[in-house]
């Protein structure tokens, strides 16, 4: 079978297959794309309670045996001395270079029995990195669900279902029967729904309080209906989440959800994964997207540094992969650093205005969701100089503005104005791409996560109260 290396191969260059590729639009499978409407449903987290279904869009891998601990522990960048059960963490791996692979939410359910769930590079990595050196672990993977099932019957191993927002504790409250324990963020009890006993983590995508539940898939049309009439037995309006809408709740939280992997470079273990990565694989068959074009397929990786993810470090653990290579980033003081683009409303008018005139438009903005490949690159700048890169995007009606997540230079301030690059500058064989043109559109560094009392606290010189 062809492999990533092959693949690379064929192409010279891996920005060069990634930017052509045919994957198409990135698909959240299976769940509705809107149950109401997607402004009513992302409206609901900030102002009553939602219900996301997490079921579909994630992988799930099941690490068990006398060895789990201290593999996990090796091939991530996270300390387990404070790991204990009923805990959960936000799992990062690198490459012995310190480049992010991507990342998973950890849950411990016993000392030997770890679950991870989210996007495939971690889940691939760690795969491969079991068989690889040897491990005395066992692995159960569960791929999420197809993206387009054509209407075959869909199982998956867990449910996964979140409800947050400022109504959700009246939610949990019912459907437990009473009181729910207090349950500290990022931790994990028992809580009833119903009949069923099921274990909840304290969490919240889009930084408003909620639980997240999970259970045997069997019993998701229990779980989700009982869910349904506790909300209505409260008196709440709980508003179901589609796909749609469910992308773009990283956007005031400030999660970044899918950066390239780092795995295309390097020698050693990376050049035997690339070997045993076949080309189906969500590293071989992705899509770079954006105004950023580079030969160096190295200038699109980020460490943890930039993501924010440095408290994570067990920098006291023996050795990790990676650790060294971290060490000279943290002294080198030149990491750029995570910040939220929010982008001038008269210029997203002005490209959104394009598709309505004759001659070649500007690249469409979607709603709420404009991302068109599964990892973007739009050059953020000052004058002529690069100095960001945006790396997801999205509309946020509770906001009423267009917010991107991305990286800047350490030069740059919360406040300054800088100017995105919308649209790719050259035709490629993406079929998420229509002919277009380049765009300018300015915008604003805020903070992460993103607030709308950060953003009023420039209200005296925003373009929210006068022209810029």
């Amino acid at each position: 079978m062809p492999s990533l290396s092959d693949k690379m191969k064929e192409w010279g260059n891996p920005v060069e297959m990634l930017r052509n590729s045919q994957i198409g639009m990135y698909v959240y499978p299976v769940v509705t794309p809107e149950f109401r409407n997607w402004r009513v449903e992302q409206e609901a987290w900030r102002h009553s309670a939602v219900l996301f279904d997490q079921s579909h869009h994630m992988d799930e891998l099941i690490v068990e045996g006398p060895q789990a601990e201290e593999f996990l522990a090796y091939h991530g960048i996270n300390s387990f001395s404070n790991f204990d059960l009923n805990r959960a963490k936000h799992y990062v791996p690198v490459t012995p270079a310190g480049h992010v692979i991507g990342d998973h939410i950890i849950f411990r359910e016993r000392q030997d029995k770890f679950i991870l769930v989210g996007r495939a590079p971690t889940s691939n990595w760690l795969m491969f990195a079991a068989a690889w050196g040897k491990w005395n672990v066992r692995i159960k993977h569960d791929p999420r669900s197809t993206s387009r099932p054509e209407g075959e019957r869909v199982l998956r191993t867990h449910y996964r279902y979140q409800i947050q927002g400022p109504d959700a504790p009246k939610i949990f409250e019912k459907m437990n029967g009473g009181p729910i324990p207090d349950i500290k963020f990022f931790h994990v009890d028992w809580i009833n729904i119903g009949s069923k006993k099921v274990q909840a983590l304290r969490h919240g995508m889009s930084g408003a309080p909620g639980l997240e539940v999970w259970g045997p898939y069997e019993d998701k049309h229990y779980i989700h209906s009982t869910i349904l009439q506790a909300a209505r037995d409260a008196g709440v309006d709980l508003v179901q989440c589609g796909s749609r809408a469910y992308s773009t709740n990283t956007l005031e939280s400030g999660w970044i959800p899918s950066p390239l992997p780092g795995i295309y470079t390097g020698d050693g273990m990376l050049a035997d994964y690339r070997d045993w990565l076949g080309t189906d694989m969500y590293e071989a068959a992705g899509a770079i997207g954006g105004s950023f074009i580079s030969d160096n397929i190295e200038d699109y990786y980020v460490n943890p540094f930039e993501l924010g993810y440095d408290f994570y470090i067990g920098w006291k653990k023996d050795d990790f992969i990676g650790k060294d290579a971290l060490l000279k980033m943290k002294e080198s003081g030149t990491n750029r650093k995570k910040v939220t683009f929010e982008w001038n409303k008269e210029d997203v008018l002005k490209v959104i205005a394009s598709a309505f005139e004759e001659g070649t438009p500007y690249k469409w903005i979607d709603f709420p969701q404009p991302n068109y490949a599964s990892s973007s690159a739009d050059m953020v700048m000052h004058g002529d100089k690069m100095v960001g890169m945006s790396m997801f995007n999205g509309y946020s009606y509770n906001e009423r503005c267009v917010l991107s997540l991305g990286v800047v230079d350490q030069s740059v301030e919360i406040g300054d104005v800088l100017t995105l690059r919308w649209g790719e500058s050259d035709d490629t064989a993406k079929t998420s791409t229509e002919k277009h043109k380049q765009a300018e559109i300015r915008v604003r560094v805020s903070p992460t996560p993103y607030s709308s009392e950060a953003r009023e606290s420039y209200a005296a010189d925003s373009w929210r109260t006068k022209a810029s």
